[in-house]
């Protein structure tokens, strides 16, 4: 099952993408976001209604929305892949690093990514998301897959001067308009091998990112089971597991997003999120 979220007539709204990816039908009638339908444990039921119904719209042409476009919070993984770690010159981690995004700072496939009138040095980092579908407190890694509604394609763009200024990563990772979450969810059925999915980036169509689940540092169960330790994790929660190596920044010379620029991160047998740049 696909999720994405999108606007008719300028209104939010939400669906299931069409077997054959090329439409959405409506949801809004059986719950109104969403995160109202991972709340409810819904989207079994949604599949359900929605069985054998044809598409309402066709996807193409469609505004879309981030997937969740109301999450009580974004959770950001940095340093979660050795290659990442080494090029950027940091030490081994007992623990996961983890800060925060707002989710006003998110945009859709399909929307502009903007580089801040401010600097010039926005970078690229393809990420996959985690979608919490169930609440929960000091879950435990052998129960942490309970707790996941689905997966995403995530772009957790980078101001690196900002996100530089002190030890603090928030002001870097927080600019209107830098964090790219879609097209849409993935429920954990369409995935055959989370740990053989591909993370990759794609700059202009030059690959800059690939790596795979596999590679990363702390699993989804072990960031699952720590940040659910010092915070209590609800429906609609978004977990940005962190980039590989690769980033513009860490590049000789540095490679940094300017207007014009085409971004691409697909996560294998999800999907592709594709967002052009444009200057503040």
């Amino acid at each position: 099952m696909r999720v994405a979220s999108y606007l008719v007539d300028g209104h939010p709204a939400w669906g299931l993408v069409t077997a054959d990816g090329t439409g959405l039908i409506d949801a809004t009638g059986v719950f109104p976001t969403v995160k109202a339908a991972l709340a409810a444990g819904g989207l079994e039921e949604v599949h359900r209604s929605l069985a054998g119904r044809t598409a309402d719209r066709p996807l193409s042409g469609t505004t879309l929305l981030p997937v969740i476009t109301d999450p009580d919070k974004i959770l950001c993984v940095g340093l979660n892949y050795d290659d990442h770690r080494q090029e950027g010159g940091h030490p081994e981690q007992q623990y996961p690093t983890f800060f925060t995004r707002f989710a006003n700072s998110q945009i859709a496939h399909g929307q502009p990514m903007i580089k801040p009138a401010v600097s010039d040095k926005l970078d690229y980092e393809a990420e996959l998301a985690v979608v919490i579908g169930k609440a929960g407190r000091h879950i435990p890694t052998e129960r942490a897959f309970e707790h996941v509604a689905g997966y995403a394609p995530y772009n957790d763009g980078s101001v690196r001067d900002w996100q530089r200024h002190t030890t603090q990563f928030t002001p870097g990772k927080n600019f209107v308009g830098t964090g790219g979450f879609g097209p849409w969810m993935s429920t954990p059925d369409e995935i055959q091998d989370l740990d053989a999915v591909v993370v990759e980036a794609r700059l202009n169509g030059a690959v800059m990112q690939h790596a795979t689940v596999a590679d990363m540092l702390f699993s989804i169960p072990a960031l699952i089971a720590y940040a659910s330790t010092f915070t209590e994790l609800v429906p609609g929660d978004v977990i940005a597991t962190g980039t590989p190596g690769g980033v513009g920044s860490r590049r000789t010379p540095p490679v940094w997003m300017k207007a014009g620029d085409v971004i691409e991160i697909e996560i294998g047998g999800v999907g592709t999120l594709r967002n052009t740049v444009a200057a503040e």
